[in-house]
Order: C-alpha cells, then sequence, then structure tokens
C-alpha cells in the first residue's frame, strides 16, 4: 500500500554538500512514522523531518525499551539507486524486538517504509566509492506512565542520510579484560541502545590508551573473543575463516552473513568457533594468523593492524592482496552493480513513490 506523503516545503538538500560529505549526520528531508496501539500498528505517513514531541514520563526515556536497525542504500554507477539485504534486516529487526518485548513489524511495513522513504529522498544518496546513504529504522516505547512496564504504545521510525566511512586508516584494538559487552541470557544478540550504551566508558578509555576499538571477550572468564567494537570480527587462521558462532552474546551482523556466504562460494574454509585470546595471542606470534578484520554495516570491512593485548602490542601486515580486500570488492561491486547480485540482495528503488 502507498504511505501518505507530506512532501517538505523547505528542502534543506544542497547536492554540493552531499557529494563532497560535508552533511555528515545530518538528516535528509523526510521521515517515516507509524504508531502501535491496540495491538496494531496504525498511522503510516511520512513527513518533513522534525523533532518528536514526547512525555517526559514516556517509558522508552527510562527503561530502555527501544530497538534499533542499521543499513544503507547505494548510488549505482547506472545511477540507480539500491538498497542492501532489506529482508535480512527487517529479519533481524524482530528478533530484537521480540528479545525486548516489544511488538514485531510486518517485514512487508519495514521494507515499504524503507524503500519509499529513500526513494522519496533519492537525492541525498552520494555517489562514488564508500559512499552510502545510512537508513536508521527504529521502534521506541511511548506510553506514558510511572513504574516499570512493557509499554503498550509504541512508534516505528525511519529515516536517514549521507554516510561518510566510519574507518579511513587500519586499526588499532585492545582485548578488553574487565568490562563487558554481553552475557548469556541478555541482550547482546539485540540491536538494542543499552548495549551501546554500556560499550562507551571502555572504548573510551581505550582510546585514551591510543586504540581505536576494543575486542570484546565473553562475560565469564574473559578468555574468548567475541566482537570488536560494534562489528563482528574475522581472523583468517590457516587460511581459514574464523569467526565466533552466533549466539545469545553475538550480533547476527549482515556483513558477516554476506561474507561467510562469498567465501563458501570461492572455496575459502569457514570455522564458526570461539578463538581464545592465548590463542590470537599464539597464532600472530607465529604467523598462522594473518589478517583481522571487522565486519559491519558502518565499517563494511574494516582491516586491524595491531592488536594490544595485556599491555604488549601485536602487529599485522595490512596491504592490498589481503583477503579481507577481495570481499570488499565484491561487496562494493555487488552494491554499485558491476558484478552481478547473484543472491538477490538489492532492492532496486524506483516507483516506490506515487
Amino acid at each position: 500500500m502507498a504511505i501518505p506523503i507530506d512532501r517538505s516545503t523547505n528542502p534543506r538538500l544542497d547536492a554540493e554538500a552531499v557529494a563532497s560529505f560535508k552533511l555528515t549526520n545530518v538528516s535528509s528531508d523526510h521521515l517515516y512514522i507509524a504508531e502501535y496501539a491496540h495491538k496494531e500498528w496504525r498511522k503510516e505517513r511520512i513527513g518533513p523531518y522534525r523533532p518528536l514531541q514526547l512525555t517526559p514520563l514516556t517509558l522508552g526515556l527510562h527503561y530502555a525499551q527501544q530497538v534499533f536497525e542499521g543499513m544503507k542504500a547505494y548510488k549505482m554507477l547506472d545511477g540507480r539507486i539500491s538498497v542492501f539485504r532489506t529482508a535480512k534486516h527487517a529479519q533481524r529487526f524482530n528478533t530484537s524486538l521480540r528479545r525486548m518485548a516489544m511488538p514485531e513489524v510486518p517485514p512487508e511495513m519495514f521494507a515499504n517504509a524503507v524503500h519509499t522513504l529513500v526513494d522519496l529522498d533519492r537525492d541525498w544518496v552520494p555517489s562514488g566509492p564508500d559512499s552510502s546513504y545510512y537508513i536508521r529504522p527504529f521502534v521506541i516505547a511511548t506510553e506514558e506512565r510511572i513504574g516499570l512496564k512493557p509499554s503498550d504504545e509504541f512508534m516505528f521510525l525511519v529515516g536517514g542520510g549521507p554516510f561518510r566511512p566510519v574507518y579511513s586508516k587500519p586499526l588499532r584494538v585492545r582485548v578488553e579484560r574487565m568490562y563487558t559487552r554481553a552475557s548469556k541470557g541478555g541482550t547482546g544478540y539485540a540491536k538494542c541502545g543499552g548495549n551501546y550504551a554500556a560499550a562507551m566508558l571502555p572504548t573510551i578509555l581505550a582510546n585514551e590508551a591510543g586504540y581505536d576499538q576494543v575486542l570484546w571477550t565473553d562475560a565469564e572468564k574473559h578468555e574468548l573473543i567475541e566482537e570488536s567494537g560494534t562489528m563482528n570480527v574475522m581472523f583468517f587462521i590457516n587460511g581459514v575463516l574464523t569467526t565466533a558462532p552466533l549466539g545469545d552474546t553475538i550480533l547476527d551482523g549482515i556483513t558477516r552473513d554476506s561474507v561467510i556466504t562469498l567465501a563458501k562460494e570461492w572455496g575459502i574454509p569457514v570455522d564458526e568457533r570461539s578463538v581464545s585470546v592465548a590463542e590470537l595471542q599464539d597464532r600472530i606470534a607465529d604467523g598462522s594468523l594473518t589478517e583481522a578484520f571487522g565486519v559491519g554495516t558502518a565499517a563494511s570491512v574494516a582491516p586491524i593492524a595491531t592488536v594490544g593485548i595485556d599491555g604488549n602490542d601485536y602487529q599485522l601486515d595490512v596491504h592490498p592482496e589481503c583477503a579481507m580486500f577481495r570481499f570488499k570488492r565484491e561487496l562494493t561491486g555487488i552494491r554499485d552493480g558491476s558484478i552481478p547480485d547473484r543472491h538477490n540482495w538489492l532492492t532496486i528503488i524506483d516507483g516506490f513513490v506515487q
């Protein structure tokens, strides 16, 4: 169904600023909103981007009942706009919503909201390598109430804007031995705001020590590598692509899934298993661990050049022939249309706005 649209009468689009990334962290002209009450989603609409009006007693402001997604649209070489892996993002979004006791968004409603907004604001999608339009779907609890309870009222929103690459150089990461990102039975596999808030202090401390990000370890003994900052982390050990298995402490990354799919197609061995800090240290030292990199929507493929372990730095040789860059080139080619989309990962954005 077509979503009612109230077009902005005061567009803020500056094509030159979009192309030069001068509009980082600026939303495009429109915002999608739907409301949930009486056990149903209703009042879908797209209007001019604007602040929200929420009561100070909004449950989501006090008890962190909030979930979000991060996905991207790309300008292809032929000028068309595509969105990458909408269905997989919708699936993960609903997995997160279930964990946070929030109502699911029907996949077709999620896709229509995302695709219509991108189509409407298509001129905000920058062109060129590593350029994209970041899409942020999210649900927040909006019921007004004092006292802890699951909300009965929610808002589903989608916004977006031009996006600049997060990491411009190989990363320095530090193994985190004290703070914890996620624990068994917790919300580590859900994309909820509380996970990211809890990660801020240890990341600040790592930054102050000269590192870009942390390597998270398990909550029980801090011996097993789980993720890297806000990304899944992967290693090449003796030629095998190795990454932590999914579970209740690991986010089901879309880029992670895409890289694993490509590796299996190319005949690269894949081992989804836990890597201990001790193994990481030994394999870097003996040369059998040749590559480490983070994968995520914001970062795409982010090479790791330095790993700090208990006060000692271990170096990895990052060079253009690294296998990780083959994954990055393939994903970039699929998104810009220079490589066939054999997996039907792309949705071409055209005709969603009536």
